[in-house]
């Protein structure tokens, strides 16, 4: 993977060192693209340092907040996020009367957040440092500094609230192990790793009022009674894993989006990394930009919207998640049906109730459809470097359906925590469209 990342980091950046070579003053640039290759450069260092998909979706938000208040000036009268977000002081705005490059300050602003929020900086010189020859080479030096130091004071406004938004505060917390009592989780095979991030509940969201403002129903009591509603969902699970279909095995892959999955091969252990559940959404919402030629501004708007969804629905669903601290199927298939069963994708680890997948899709599904439409046609190659799969989609919401059941295929929820999971994105989808549009 570090092979992987270092070439295609040093191929966007020899494209870019290219393009500035014998560059004039007045050299157009594709603004638009100039936010992916960000991006891009953005999703491949959180891939290479191994953040959860909760951190994820942190870097991702307020990354792309600050590249679009800083890119909306381009396009007049076009409205702020933040004014409309929770905790944001006011943005900064230009001068009247001069000039500036608002894809440069939207560049600028992208990665001075980036510095703050990831470790492998040093990747990122080689890469920035094209980027700016390039836009340097195409206008007066004095338009550039103005530029960059516009793009500098967003990204200041910016990570004032990211330093109150409960993120150090949630560092410090001791190990989650769950407990041993029927029915609830504790850590799962093969690794039986600590839970992942017990306490993002207490992250500051963006557009929710609470974590719990969207809370969904009580879980099915958990029974071994063979009768009951929960074992029945447990039986469910495990025929419809001894049973899949090379298309179903197909879909519990491609939506995997385990950022470390752990390999067992004898007394060998590996970990093979990829890109985090966010990640192929923000990869959607590029996607979605360049298939309709979305200009600069509603590119960088697209990326906020999913990032904001992606945000705020991992808030809500860590916050039943670890209320609520429901068993995984692993465990009780292999403590009471077959104790030699394994599910076909590594189960996470944390606790079951509801779905990750099945909330952060709905939400960045509800958000794409109200850019580009609800039956936006697309061809998903967001994931195609790094698993060598692609599939088409009909609209945002087939897709985040077909990640919704994945889960179940894989061998690692619940239909009914799936289910009630996508409703629960639905509305922390739609809770951002009514603050931000309505």
């Amino acid at each position: 993977m570090k092979k992987h990342f270092y070439a295609g980091l040093m191929m966007a950046t020899g494209l870019w060192l290219f393009s500035a070579c014998g560059g004039k003053k007045g050299t157009a640039i594709n603004e638009a693209e100039v936010l992916h290759n960000n991006q891009d450069q953005l999703t491949q260092i959180i891939i290479y340092d191994v953040f959860t998909p909760p951190v994820s979706s942190r870097i991702y938000v307020y990354s792309s907040l600050a590249s679009y208040e800083a890119i909306r000036f381009a396009k007049p009268g076009t409205a702020s996020i933040t004014a409309k977000l929770n905790g944001f002081k006011p943005m900064p705005e230009p001068e009247k009367n001069k000039s500036y490059n608002y894809a440069l300050a939207a560049t600028q602003a992208f990665f001075t957040v980036v510095h703050k929020v990831v470790f492998s900086l040093d990747s990122l010189k080689a890469y920035e440092k094209a980027t700016m020859d390039k836009f340097r080479s195409s206008m007066d030096e004095e338009t550039f500094k103005r530029s960059v130091a516009f793009g500098d004071t967003i990204a200041r406004t910016v990570l004032a609230r990211a330093a109150s938004d409960g993120y150090a505060l949630s560092r410090g917390k001791p190990k989650f192990l769950g407990n041993n009592d029927p029915g609830q989780w504790h850590p799962t095979p093969p690794d039986y790793l600590d839970g992942v991030e017990w306490c993002w509940n207490t992250m500051k969201p963006m557009a929710l009022d609470s974590a719990a403002q969207f809370k969904p129903a009580r879980p099915p009591k958990y029974s071994t009674d063979t009768n009951s509603v929960f074992f029945k969902e447990v039986m469910e699970v495990y025929n419809i894993a001894r049973n899949l279909t090379e298309e179903e095995k197909t879909i519990a892959k491609y939506w995997d989006d385990n950022p470390f999955v752990i390999e067992h091969s004898g007394h060998m252990m590996f970990g093979n990394k990829k890109i985090t559940p966010g990640g192929h959404w923000m990869g959607i919402a590029a996607i979605a930009a360049q298939s309709s030629k979305a200009d600069a501004v509603k590119t960088a708007q697209g990326y906020a919207l999913t990032a904001i969804a992606l945000y705020d629905a991992f808030i809500s669903c860590w916050d039943e998640k670890y209320r609520s601290n429901v068993v995984r199927p692993v465990t009780v298939i292999n403590e009471h049906i077959d104790k030699g069963w394994t599910p076909f994708l590594q189960t996470p680890p944390f606790p079951e109730y509801t779905s990750g997948h099945s909330t952060i899709t709905a939400a960045a599904a509800v958000v794409l459809a109200h850019l580009y439409g609800e039956k936006f046609e697309f061809q998903d190659t967001s994931d195609l470097r790094y698993i060598g799969m692609q599939r088409h989609f009909n609209s945002f919401q087939e897709a985040a359906a077909e990640a919704s059941i994945s889960r179940v295929y894989g061998g690692i929820h619940y239909r009914n925590s799936v289910d009630v999971g996508a409703e629960a994105g639905k509305k922390v989808g739609a809770n951002i469209i009514n603050k931000l549009y309505k």
